[in-house]
């Protein structure tokens, strides 16, 4: 029932993964392309008709110093949740990749919901350790996202839902002249600049304008750079991915000026629009807070992407398939040193920059991707 995926079946693959429900970009071969120091290798399961069934693809990347690897299955499986059969097959094959791999652990971060207590219970069973995640951004994929049911919909039906508000601001928009156009890559040296105007000012991180240019390259007619403009210069991006019956909203950056000309609210019409005309079943926003308090930092992303009439989904987390303790132990340690000496580093590089308070009518932050 298990084999590995290779060359000649990996059009097979990509056409299951495009045509499943659980179906996401970060399973495809395209996305490692992106991931440049990363290998990639996938193994399916097929079904009594012969037909590919359940299938995950991992990253596997070389530790330093050590001589062993990490294996990441970003949202995956992608199969039937309840498929206790399935899901022992791809746990069996991804257990012979660990082996001719030397990976110390398996990660995955499947796209199911925490109330899913039936796949928990054949994750349990198959011997994963689950980690539940915290309220904000602690995993590698971010736990908690906006989802807007586009299944069925038209433009009417979908601004008729947004909150008033949205509504309001969208059309300032536009009635103020801001113009989003469909860029190529010559626009990436602005959207990287404002990238990098938005994580100096939250705080964050941010990818380099080569990263952003692999997306492109690698996602094709797939990936999709939006830019904002007012008065003919750019004040705002993003970039979207499309992906079977998906769209996913990936980055999003805006300048520090001409933030009260509601850029963001012009941008995620054209994705969702993007996502209608290409006869999508979800826009995912992606990543928010589960901590839904008004005091929280992140409440102002939250309310931003809520008033597009979309539902907050839990994922179930984070699981692990440890193969050899000893190096989990001493590589953890060193990966958790690493994180904490880069959160400083960019801790003291915005400290001499005090937070600025977000004022009445303006647009939340940008979203950035870990």
């Amino acid at each position: 029932m298990i084999e590995r995926v290779t060359k000649e079946t990996m059009p097979e693959l990509e056409a299951f993964l495009q045509s499943h429900p659980k179906g996401h970009f970060l399973q495809s071969h395209d996305w490692s392309k992106v991931k440049g120091s990363w290998k990639w290798e996938a193994v399916a399961v097929r079904g009594d008709d012969g037909h590919i069934c359940a299938a995950v693809s991992v990253l596997i990347r070389k530790m330093p110093v050590l001589p062993y690897t990490m294996m990441y299955a970003a949202r995956g499986p992608v199969c039937d949740p309840h498929d206790e059969a399935s899901l022992k097959a791809l746990t069996e094959g991804m257990a012979m990749l660990a082996k001719e791999h030397r990976a110390y652990v398996l990660k995955l971060d499947p796209d199911i919901e925490s109330s899913d207590e039936r796949f928990l219970s054949i994750m349990e069973k198959l011997g994963y350790a689950r980690n539940a995640g915290g309220k904000n951004f602690e995993g590698i994929q971010p736990n908690y996202v906006f989802r807007l049911n586009i299944k069925g919909k038209t433009e009417e039906d979908l601004l008729a839902a947004f909150h008033e508000k949205t509504r309001y601001n969208l059309r300032l928009s536009v009635r103020r002249g801001v113009e989003v156009r469909l860029c190529g890559k010559e626009m990436l040296p602005d959207f990287s600049h404002l990238m990098n105007e938005t994580g100096t000012r939250d705080g964050f991180i941010v990818r380099s304008q080569s990263y952003f240019a692999s997306i492109l390259d690698a996602l094709g007619e797939n990936a999709r750079l939006y830019m904002a403009f007012f008065e003919g210069k750019p004040i705002a991006g993003t970039l979207a991915i499309h992906y079977g019956n998906k769209v996913w909203y990936l980055y999003g950056a805006s300048a520090n000026e001409n933030r009260k000309q509601m850029p963001n609210y012009q941008l995620q019409w054209e994705m969702i629009r993007w996502a209608l005309e290409t006869g999508c079943d979800i826009y995912d926003f992606r990543g928010v807070s589960g901590d839904l308090t008004p005091e929280n930092p992140l409440y102002g992303l939250y309310l931003f992407k809520k008033g597009f009439g979309g539902d907050l989904v839990e994922f179930c987390g984070e699981f692990e398939m440890v193969y050899n303790r000893f190096a989990r132990f001493l590589i953890d340690r060193g990966i958790g040193a690493a994180r904490t000496l880069r959160h400083s580093i960019v801790v003291k590089r915005n400290r001499a920059k005090a937070a600025r308070p977000q004022q009445t009518g303006e647009e939340p932050t940008g979203q950035a991707e870990k």
